[in-house]
């Protein structure tokens, strides 16, 4: 450690760690960031988590502070306590990231290729036996006597104990092992899959209601394992391009929901009911040996913050009503879209399959391009986010169409707001995740394993909630009132969640812009700097 006039500097692996300590300093705000930066570093060191390549220093340029930028520590160019040379400056993180996890090598790793591979795999067999039960499960649960009350409840549940348990998983996946929990989760939810296709095996009524309720349960608790843990391996192989990697890995969960429901569609018609979920968890199974052999196994120490901390940051509540906005709008669409597709264009189900491709292939295609541009421009992620919800909601409200529009439900039209919306879907789901582990950053979680299960586990439990919400509500209101009705009410809820998240950015800019330039009128006079140099101390 050593010192200069006012600044404080410590050189480590990362680099030089170097932070004005004048507490009108603009460049770095003050002492507290040097003593929490030196306190991680120690931590980092006595976890063995230290970085193979040292980073840039992470500071501002000092043409503010008090001090000559020659004396200036926080620049580059010090060689052991030298100055360093005058007009260097170094440029903030630029991805909402910590500077010392900003270096990574252009070239995949075998641990990133291995990783991807794995994840990728989680991804199309999860949605592709989530998408099956669109075409055709709500036709057979109303022979076998369940109202559509109780189909949007059945699709309802497995949203509500993934809630749950991405808690609890989120919480202790440092304990459980990032590893054991992918694998366990896929294997279990390979197991239920089949099972799932010999419930019209069951009783008529309560007990075929039952059975799929506790089924549905099991399958929500392993879906929440593993997409966890993939959240959380995936934002630790790739710290730098978060947004990129989830945006091009969504190309697997929208192959997953393009090729489920026409899939599911066509098995079902070919040859019964059992046959679409034998063949899915048979195919989810053959996938679990080849994770175990490839996917890398990450190890950290457990973290002190926990989910309450981490959601009561109000940025990151207004993020997370957005998060269950939209999955409320996407879940709707399960027991109510076929149905409707069935009685108002009278579709055979092979072919409703076919309605559901235009919004899940529109989502794929679009996801890594929002991904990218969330990573390459961070500063348009707030306004993807924002401008998505508004035209989701205006999907919703042309979808039936709403009874106000007066205007007549047509099939391409139909059609092509699917498309519209698996866009939209894409431009806000895909940067609020990038959002949400910058804001925690920001806030002071430490940077490793523990706080990104803490962030996987609360993306997914919003995830859940939306969609434990959206069928539940929407086969009510579609029993009650009709699709039109219903689909407009989904669209209320996005149409308000996209303006308060708009409000909040506003507010946040104008906030930003206040203090910045309250610290530009900071006097800064030669007595000031003549106080501080070495000499006078």
């Amino acid at each position: 450690m050593g010192q200069l006039g006012s600044c404080a500097f410590k050189k480590t692996h990362r680099g030089w760690l170097s932070l004005c300590l004048h507490p009108r300093c603009p460049a770095v705000g003050g002492s507290a960031r040097v003593s929490e930066a030196i306190r991680r570093e120690q931590q980092d060191e006595r976890a063995g988590l230290t970085d193979a390549h040292p980073a840039r220093p992470s500071t501002l340029p000092c043409a503010l502070c008090p001090l000559p930028s020659a004396l200036c520590p926080a620049l580059p160019g010090m060689v052991d306590g030298a100055a360093p040379e005058a007009g260097h400056s170094v440029q903030p993180p630029d991805n909402g990231l910590p500077e010392d996890i900003r270096e990574e090598s252009s070239r995949l790793t075998k641990e990133q290729v291995f990783t991807l591979i794995a994840t990728a795999s989680i991804n199309f067999g999860s949605m592709i036996c989530y998408s099956i039960l669109g075409p055709f499960f709500p036709k057979e649960a109303e022979k076998k006597g369940a109202s559509n009350t109780v189909i949007g409840m059945i699709f309802g549940c497995f949203a509500l104990f993934n809630l749950l348990a991405s808690l609890i998983f989120g919480k202790y996946l440092v304990h459980i092992g990032a590893k054991f929990m992918f694998v366990a989760g896929m294997f279990v939810s390979g197991g239920v899959t089949i099972l799932f296709g010999l419930l019209d095996r069951a009783p008529n009524g309560t007990v075929f209601i039952v059975m799929c309720f506790v089924v549905r349960t099991v399958d929500a608790i392993s879906f929440a394992a593993a997409v966890t843990a993939s959240f959380s391996i995936l934002a630790k192989a790739f710290p730098n391009n978060v947004a990129t990697v989830l945006g091009g890995l969504e190309i697997f969960s929208g192959l997953g929901l393009v090729l489920g429901p026409p899939l599911g569609g066509f098995l079902y018609q070919s040859f019964g009911y059992e046959i679409p979920f034998i063949f899915l968890g048979c195919v989810v199974l053959l996938m679990v040996p080849l994770n175990m052999y490839i996917l890398p196994n990450y190890e950290s120490v457990p973290s002190e913050h926990s989910f309450w901390k981490l959601v009561t940051l109000p940025k990151i509540s207004l993020i997370s009503l957005v998060i269950v906005s939209l999955s409320g709008c996407f879940a709707f669409l399960d027991p109510t879209l076929s149905l409707f597709v069935l009685e108002k264009f009278h579709l055979p189900a092979g072919y409703v399959g076919l309605v559901f491709l235009g919004l899940a292939l529109s989502y794929s295609i679009s996801s890594p391009l929002f991904g990218l541009l969330s990573d390459k421009m961070p500063p348009l992620r707030k306004w993807l986010l924002v401008f998505g919800n508004l035209i989701t909601a205006l999907c919703y409200f042309l979808l039936g169409p709403a009874p106000i529009f007066h205007l007549e439900s047509q099939l391409w039209l139909f059609v092509l707001l699917l498309v519209v919306n698996g866009i939209s879907a894409g431009m806000s789901i895909i940067p609020t995740f990038p959002e949400v582990l910058s804001c925690a950053y920001e806030n002071g979680f430490e940077e490793g394993l523990s706080t990104l299960g803490l962030v996987s586990g609360l993306f997914g439990a919003m995830w859940s909630l939306g969609g434990f919400i959206g069928p539940t509500l929407g086969g009510f209101f579609y029993e009650k009132y009709g699709f039109e009705w219903a689909a407009a009410i989904q669209g209320l809820w996005a149409l308000a969640s996209g303006l308060v998240m708009g409000l909040f950015y506003i507010f946040e800019h104008f906030q930003r812009k206040k203090s910045k330039s309250i610290l530009q009128t900071v006097p800064s006079t030669e007595e000031e700097q003549a106080c501080l140099l070495p000499g006078e101390m």
